[in-house]
């Protein structure tokens, strides 16, 4: 099961939406296993936000399938990667999700949002932010859901 212990706590066009994206999947939900799928779902997709708001690349790709595929052929490690890049550039990651729209096929769920991602230096303010329209797809896997493919276009 994927859970993190915490819950603690962008910049550039092109690579800042890889992350932007990933971030994108977020909900304010959560949920354990005893629950309906699409709650484990939402459960699982909050625990990467707080993966990533906690500037946790390695965390982060735990939520990433081993095939997982973003735009323009970025893999999971090269999603790993770039997130770590944008960690290190941004003392703070913000994300503000739209509503979840959640359609579950058996094991398999696709996920539509719109995200705000914020990035700067740690201040009151962002130095940067962006908005961007994404579709995941998941994929159940024994307990844990898995991102098996990303897709996100600028606003």
């Amino acid at each position: 099961m994927h859970r993190i212990k915490t819950r603690s706590a962008a910049r550039g066009a092109g690579t800042a939406a890889v992350l932007a994206i990933v971030i994108a999947l977020v909900s304010m939900a959560s949920g354990c296993r005893s629950e309906s799928a699409e709650q484990a779902l939402r459960g699982d997709i909050a625990s990467l936000q707080a993966a990533i708001e906690a500037r946790d690349a390695g965390e982060m790709a735990k939520f990433l399938a081993e095939d997982f595929v973003g735009n323009d052929g970025l893999d999971r490690d090269g999603a790993r990667r770039l997130a770590a890049v944008h960690f290190m550039r941004n003392a703070s990651i913000g994300v503000t999700p739209g509503p979840l729209d959640v359609q579950m096929q058996g094991d398999h769920a696709t996920v539509r949002t719109t995200v705000v991602l914020t990035g700067g230096s740690g201040g009151i303010l962002p130095d940067a932010g962006r908005i961007r329209d994404v579709t995941a797809s998941w994929r159940r896997e024994d307990d844990d859901w898995l991102m098996t493919s990303l897709e996100w276009e600028s606003r």
